[in-house]
């Protein structure tokens, strides 16, 4: 039996090219990047050299690049790092003049903003903060999964110091407007530190970067996530984008470099050690794994436009195929638009579990989930379902099917004959 994988927003097959650049990190080129000798150089001189691919991959500078051990470290690193630095802070600069010094109100109870629909890392470590005093306030979304505006412009407050909103979800595929989220982010700034003041914004984009331009400057973000692999990278290795803004390497009022300032934020470390990546996340390097995610964010770059129209294509041509043998399923999210990511495909099976569907289809060779991976196992209904309005049986009714750049015509063609035969009574 030939099996077809459609559980791409899970992970993805490393990519031949990404393994070829990455083997002789494992044996030939073994050095620790810390060791001043030759081998050490060498691995030193890797990691440097990814982190400036990744870093033009996104728009970013050298510096703003943190490799973690994974999507869901550097969202802990994002949020948990933010709040433990206001808390050190606990002073801000006006005017970026040192002798007029003041209390910020942040020190009291910080808050953090976050979307209806965030992935668990996100979502568990807001609420995990929860528990050592910080407020966090979720923004609903509207049935398309699309943030509601008007509700996050009323949860920001003087005492908000973080607001993380991810660029598309990992099981619907809905892309956020982050230009107008942006735009409201940046007017709230008003109090205590003038335009370059809190809340400080996040975004994961983590399923994003394959289908979508990542630019960090465009975007306006302060802090982004990403995933090796997602984009046909290894598994283990993150990276979090922190921008010059958050890092106290910025810029003067005109808008010119003006060198080292001191910063009114702090990003305080999770990991601490060996004050490896800038100080903010020790440990010695994986070096194959920074390697391999070079490789993939160069070529998944590099065929981003092209390979988002063919699979976009399959997509509707899969949504199409399932309609026909399946008239009451219906799409959760956006059933067709550019609003959504192209590889995802979220289904409503009306009285059809999504469990025993998920174990028919795989005994039939077919690999589809009813969420994100890291939390399957606990056969919870999907909570992003759940947040777009639609009750908990519909979301235990769910499946969702993504597809990626190994993924075919006649793949699709026979997925829907065997999702046919999965859902004949």
């Amino acid at each position: 039996m030939q099996r077809i994988y459609l559980d791409y927003a899970a992970t993805a097959p490393v990519d031949p090219a990404v393994m070829r650049s990455m083997t002789p990190y494992f044996s030939k080129k073994f050095g620790n990047p810390g060791s001043l000798h030759a081998f050490g150089q060498e691995a030193i001189a890797a990691v440097d050299k990814a982190r400036e691919t990744i870093a033009k991959s996104i728009g970013a500078g050298f510096r703003e690049v943190i490799f973690t051990g994974s999507a869901t470290e550097a969202n802990n690193l994002a949020l948990r790092g933010i709040v433990k630095g206001v808390r050190v802070l606990g002073l801000g600069y006006r005017g970026w003049k040192k002798k007029t010094l003041y209390p910020i109100p942040y020190t009291l109870r910080p808050r953090i903003v976050i979307s209806a629909v965030e992935h668990e890392s996100v979502r568990g470590t807001a609420h995990d903060l929860e528990k050592e005093g910080v407020e966090v306030v979720g923004v609903p979304v509207d049935r398309n999964g699309i943030l509601n505006l008007a509700a996050l412009r009323a949860s920001l407050n003087n005492r908000t110091v973080l607001v993380s909103v991810m660029y598309a979800n990992n099981e619907i595929g809905t892309i956020q407007p982050i230009a107008e989220i942006v735009k409201i982010i940046k007017g709230f700034r008003v109090l205590g530190l003038g335009s370059r003041g809190y809340p400080l914004f996040h975004t994961d984009a983590a399923q994003a970067f394959q289908y979508l331009d990542c630019d960090v400057v465009k975007l306006g973000v302060d802090m982004l996530t990403l995933s090796a692999h997602k984009i046909y990278g290894p598994k283990g290795v993150g990276v979090l984008y922190i921008g010059d803004r958050v890092l106290g390497l910025g810029f003067s009022k005109n808008g010119k470099k003006s060198g080292l300032y001191p910063s009114p934020y702090t990003l305080a470390p999770s990991v601490t050690g060996g004050g490896q990546e800038f100080g903010l996340r020790s440990g010695t390097e994986n070096v194959p794994g920074i390697v391999g995610f070079a490789e993939a964010a160069r070529a998944a770059a590099a065929i981003r436009k092209k390979e988002s129209a063919r699979i976009r294509a399959l997509r509707e041509e899969l949504w199409k195929g399932i309609k026909k043998i399946c008239p009451d399923a219906e799409v959760n999210g956006i059933e067709n638009s550019k609003l959504t990511l192209p590889s995802i495909l979220n289904v409503y099976f009306p009285g059809r579990s999504a469990q025993e569907l998920l174990m028919r289809l795989d005994i039939a060779g077919i690999a589809a989930s009813a969420g994100p991976a890291c939390s399957s196992r606990a056969a919870a209904p999907s909570h992003v379902v759940q947040a777009l309005g639609h009750s908990k049986k519909r979301a235990s009714e769910s499946v969702r099917f993504s597809m990626g750049k190994h993924t075919t015509r006649e793949e699709i063609h026979e997925a829907v004959r065997i999702i046919a035969d999965a859902t004949a009574p």
